[in-house]
């Protein structure tokens, strides 16, 4: 999500680079400290999914995490995963520190300031939890969290984040091709979309007392999008569940559309014959389209979306890098806009 008007979209962004996957820090210490978390998952691991207590996370929040990566918001269960070999789903990018990762955020459920979510999203309830998948089905799911933990074997897959605002992430996500659960539910011939509804729930998510969005937050891709392989159903990062603050307890990440698309806290997937309007667009179609795939030809109206900063490679004044077409997965999804006019379908 991104709807900011003030200067900080200004940004004077970093350079960030590339290296040999072996060499790629702090992924070393990550391999570590995964190890150690596989030693102790299990059943009961997972089912302790979501945040200690608001009193619990800040008494930890200046205690280093095993790994020594960053101090930690909180102790998350562990959610083992293997590598995953589906092309693309291991970019050899510097990872992006888990403190940056879950206290820069966009989630307006949580406030508008990038540190809202972390600070607000502690009364967010993850368990019990029920996901939907309905509409152009042979087979409508009701699924809790446990049925979708366990529907397909988690995967670890680290993807480049590019935000519209011009700023990026590179994350180590844990989950499954979304494929796996739409498949599950049979789609019909009629099925060419498909729609993504979040929580919108004012007890648990302050920012929707709020007038910034027409809530629930809706999402929307083309069927063989969401099929892709790369479109992930995303119940963690850095080995763990995911934060609260980053969609816990389970996500949608499209790595080759900006971020805004990856829809958190979904309660509802439903498949439909026709588009529907996703939220950023309704709320402001002059300047986010449809398909919002990464694109360093087509600006923003407000700012150029050339270069960006990436997250934790040194601050303001770490120079730009360049935008890559398709956030970099351009020979894995290239082909699903083949003929399309990129900057009308933006």
């Amino acid at each position: 999500m991104a709807f900011i008007r003030t200067s900080r979209h200004l940004l004077h962004p970093d350079s960030g680079f590339t290296l040999p996957e072996h060499e790629v820090t702090p992924r070393g210490v990550y391999e570590d400290r995964r190890s150690l978390l596989k030693g102790l998952a299990g059943a009961a691991s997972l089912a302790a999914t979501g945040l200690l207590s608001h009193g619990e996370a800040h008494a930890q929040a200046n205690n280093p995490s095993p790994s020594g990566l960053a101090p930690r918001p909180g102790k998350l269960a562990a959610l083992p995963a293997t590598r995953s070999t589906v092309p693309g789903a291991q970019a050899i990018d510097k990872l992006t520190p888990y403190s940056d990762v879950t206290t820069y955020n966009n989630f307006y459920e949580f406030g508008t300031g990038k540190s809202d979510p972390a600070v607000n999203a502690h009364t967010l309830k993850p368990r019990p939890w029920t996901l939907v998948v309905d509409g152009e089905v042979n087979k409508p799911q009701r699924l809790g969290l446990d049925d979708l933990l366990k529907l397909a074997p988690m995967e670890e897959r680290i993807y480049r984040l590019r935000c519209v605002e011009g700023w990026s992430m590179v994350i180590p996500w844990v989950g499954y091709s979304l494929a796996n659960l739409i498949k599950r539910a049979e789609p019909t011939g009629n099925a060419k979309y498909v729609e993504f509804v979040t929580l919108a729930d004012a007890k648990q998510m302050p920012g929707v007392r709020s007038s910034v969005l027409d809530w629930p937050y809706v999402e929307g891709l083309r069927l063989d999008e969401a099929m892709h392989p790369l479109t992930l159903m995303a119940f963690g990062l850095y080995g763990e569940v995911l934060p609260n603050q980053n969609g816990a307890p389970l996500r949608l990440v499209v790595p080759w559309k900006y971020g805004f698309k990856s829809a958190k806290s979904i309660v509802r997937i439903r498949l439909i014959d026709k588009p529907n309007t996703p939220s950023w667009v309704k709320a402001a179609p002059q300047e986010y389209g449809y398909f919002s795939n990464v694109n360093p030809k087509v600006d923003h109206p407000r700012w150029s979306q050339a270069t960006e900063r990436r997250i934790g490679d040194g601050g303001f004044f770490t120079p730009k890098k360049p935008t890559l077409m398709f956030n970099g997965y351009e020979a894995q999804v290239g082909q699903l806009y083949a003929g399309m006019d990129l900057r009308k379908f933006f």
